[in-house]
């Protein structure tokens, strides 16, 4: 069995700065994809299915599929955490259990999540106030989304088992392939075949089976590799899952909990005018373009740093974060100063031609991301942070952290902060980013100087 193969990349040896900039690059463009094709799907839906409640339908289910999205992504994003240090530690044998309990999980546990979506669909719809109008074509949507749980399940968990290697670029050109394909799809079955919110999930649940397949038979296909995939080998390791649970189940609930605060900041937005509240939803998309590409860089630190941490490499871990330190709030400051200099042209796009309200909504839209935009590069940096704390196997510590400084902060902030007077405006309001960006970035930073003394401390005492 060889340890690796030419697509992947040992963070533990040679130069590190261009070779984490050019494994961060795919991840971007991951982010980039799958925004554009998320933005698709809705412009599909809203222009041509004939039905004026259709993209309604879509967005009234969002916070239920986003809310099982988000669990698949911390346990995945668990189990890459496991891969990354055993690789370093060239555990070649590690590896391979990892694998196989992961991709056994992703099935089991694709399943597992989908009867029950099935089972809830309608009763957390109704739960989450969706309008009577709506009710019975979002119970459909959101089903048949849940259909494609297993597929999704099995392409997170292998692209985090690819990453994990050091390879960005394979998890890249699958989905790039299949979110053109749902693209055509939605196309072919909004526009030709009148399907309508049923067209748009089911292009989407074909599209996520074909990237789960694309992810398991390029695994197949590395059958000799440490972290190659044998059907005949496909189980539980004891110890692998408890680890992927351990480090899993934090991610995935850090990532559930932002959306309470979510609800919390809709309630704050909902004290302004019209304009201000359609501003909000303009500079959301805008902003995803931005935090998304950046928030990559924490994806990358998990691998980067992860493998480190496996090898028990402190120096080594120390020098990769100051360059994805710097890599991060480069880039955070260029990309988010270009977008603020088009703000007002591309916030013009969302806008629809004759609106009497685009001037006052392209001016929220400014405010807000001259905000937003202009700090984001504080956000990119805390999310490459909280990417090193885990990938140093403190899932549990960022997670506190994340919720105190990300949540707790901004909930506070809307309930005591923004009610006095002087800050009771929109930029009052949307201070409350860059400055819980900064308060956890600070406590990260602290929780990785702790866990780099203790590496260090650790390797002394067994030397």
């Amino acid at each position: 069995m060889h340890t690796a193969s030419k697509k992947t990349t040992n963070f533990t040896e040679g130069s590190l700065f261009f070779r984490i900039l050019t494994f961060a690059l795919p991840l971007m463009a991951s982010s980039l994809l799958s925004i554009f094709y998320n933005t698709a799907d809705n412009i599909v839906v809203g222009r041509f299915s004939g039905d004026p409640l259709a993209l309604a339908v879509v967005g009234s289910t969002s916070g239920l599929n986003t809310l099982v999205v988000t669990f698949l992504f911390g346990f995945a994003g668990g189990g890459a955490i496991i891969v990354a240090h055993r690789f370093g530690a060239r555990d070649e044998d590690g590896v391979s259990r990892a694998t196989h309990t992961l991709m056994t999980s992703a099935i089991l546990g694709g399943i597992l999540f989908c009867l029950v979506g099935l089972a809830v669909s309608r009763p957390m719809l109704i739960l989450m106030g969706t309008k009577p109008e709506l009710l019975d074509s979002a119970v459909l949507y959101i089903q048949i989304i849940f259909l494609g749980i297993p597929g999704h399940a099995i392409y997170v968990f292998g692209a985090g088992i690819i990453r994990s290697m050091g390879n960005s670029k394979t998890p890249l050109l699958i989905l790039s392939c299949s979110g053109m394909l749902n693209v055509l799809l939605n196309l072919l079955f909004v526009i030709v075949f009148k399907m309508s919110v049923a067209g748009v999930a089911i292009a989407t649940i074909i599209s996520q089976y074909a990237s789960g397949i694309c992810v398991a038979a390029y695994l197949i296909s590395k059958r000799n590799e440490c972290y190659g995939l044998r059907l005949s080998r496909l189980c539980i390791d004891k110890t692998s899952f408890i680890d992927m649970l351990r480090y899993g189940i934090p991610q995935g609930l850090q990532n559930s909990f932002f959306s309470i605060t979510a609800i919390f900041m809709s309630s704050a937005i909902n004290t302004f005018p019209t304009a201000a509240v359609s501003a909000r939803a303009i500079s959301s998309n805008i902003d995803q373009l931005c935090h998304s590409t950046i928030g990559s860089f924490g994806l990358a630190a998990v691998t980067v740093i992860g493998q480190n941490y496996g090898a028990k490499k402190p120096e080594r871990i120390k020098r990769s974060l100051i360059y994805l330190a710097l890599q991060t709030a480069v880039l955070g400051i260029i990309i988010g100063n270009v977008l603020l200099l088009y703000a007002d042209k591309l916030a013009l796009l969302f806008i629809e031609a004759g609106d009497p309200e685009t001037s006052a909504i392209i001016g929220f839209v400014v405010q807000i991301l001259a905000i937003s935009l202009s700090t984001s590069f504080i956000n990119g940096t805390w999310q490459m942070l909280s990417g090193a704390v885990r990938g140093m196997g403190r899932s549990m510590t960022a997670m506190v952290i994340s919720l105190i400084g990300a949540a707790v902060f901004r909930i506070l902030w809307i309930l005591f902060i923004f009610p006095l007077e002087p800050m009771n405006t929109i930029t009052g309001l949307f201070m409350l980013f860059p400055c819980s960006w900064t308060f956890t970035g600070i406590m990260l930073t602290a929780a990785c100087v702790i866990a780099y003394k203790k590496l260090k401390k650790e390797i002394a005492t067994n030397t």
